[in-house]
């Protein structure tokens, strides 16, 4: 498969491009995640106001975020299979389109959530986009191969931007839920880094199975969903849940656990792709269960 070649100028450039620029089916989850924070955080439902425009606020900075990440990773992106036909390396979009794009994004989204939403929700999503835009993708992402493990803080953000929505301020059982993506990224992330290994090789960044051993990503994969089984007990250990959610992250957690016991014995090379891809609707079905159980508590 050969790279596309880059055209001087943006001119084939459609909204899809720039539809894509904003990772949609990355910020749909984020989105999700935060939209559960918001209602969890109402005993009944959530004000109209703050559920709209904080929704469509934390949408537009993850967009905003996503796009910036593309013109930052561009020389990157042209390197690896899976990210040469992004808007970008192909030409379609220019790196001055997608910035002023992205900004434009960025500056709805703060103008959104402070003036129509609470300060600290626009505070804390404002730190979540520079975190992932910059931090992660400029320093982070080529320094160290517990990239992921230390950038997952931006990424793990939603819940507790969807509860300040609400609240304005930041409660302890939000805590828990950015606690659960947190711990929740690693494996879901090095999962996809052991099947794209030679990609980022190639393009030199040290993910976990390029700086150390695909072998020594696949023990870390477990240990780290043993870990998030652990963690998604919390919410019920604290009462914050009931019995319905405790059924799904116990059987979701059993679920996840058996592939990354399966991906650390067997070597199918199918195995990552399939982990990385369940470890998605593991996340949104965990998410759904917490959104359940608030509202049809059940317990002993």
């Amino acid at each position: 498969m050969s790279a596309p070649v880059p055209t001087s100028s943006a001119q084939h450039a459609s909204w899809r491009d720039y539809y894509e620029l904003g990772k949609p089916r990355v910020v749909m989850l984020i989105v999700f995640t935060a939209v559960v924070g918001m209602f969890l955080a109402a005993p009944g439902l959530p004000p109209a106001q703050a559920l709209l425009f904080g929704t469509l606020g934390i949408a537009l900075a993850a967009s905003s975020a996503a796009a910036i990440n593309h013109v930052l990773d561009r020389r990157f992106d042209e390197q690896m299979a899976r990210t040469r036909n992004r808007p970008l390396p192909t030409g379609h979009v220019t790196e001055r389109q997608a910035l002023i794009y992205a900004m434009a994004l960025a500056v709805m989204s703060m103008a959104m959530l402070w003036l129509l939403v609470n300060p600290l929700t626009a505070v804390l999503t404002f730190c979540s986009l520079i975190g992932y835009a910059v931090v992660y993708t400029v320093w982070l992402k080529h320094a160290t191969p517990q990239n992921i493990v230390i950038g997952g803080a931006a990424g793990a953000a939603p819940p507790v931007l969807g509860w300040a929505a609400v609240t304005g301020q930041v409660d302890p059982y939000s805590l828990l839920l950015f606690l659960i993506i947190f711990t929740w990224t690693p494996p879901h992330f090095w999962a996809l880094a052991i099947a794209r290994r030679d990609e980022y090789a190639k393009a030199g960044i040290p993910m976990l199975p390029v700086a150390y051993s695909i072998e020594f990503t696949r023990l870390h994969i477990l240990l780290y969903t043993i870990l998030l089984v652990i963690v998604t007990l919390l919410p019920y250990l604290t009462g914050m849940t009931g019995l319905i959610y405790l059924a799904a992250a116990l059987i979701l957690g059993g679920v996840f656990l058996y592939r990354a016991t399966q991906l650390k014995l067997d070597v199918d090379a199918r195995l990552p792709m399939q982990t990385f891809s369940f470890s998605i609707t593991y996340l949104a079905l965990l998410f759904a269960a917490l959104l359940l159980d608030h509202y049809v508590r059940i317990t002993f």
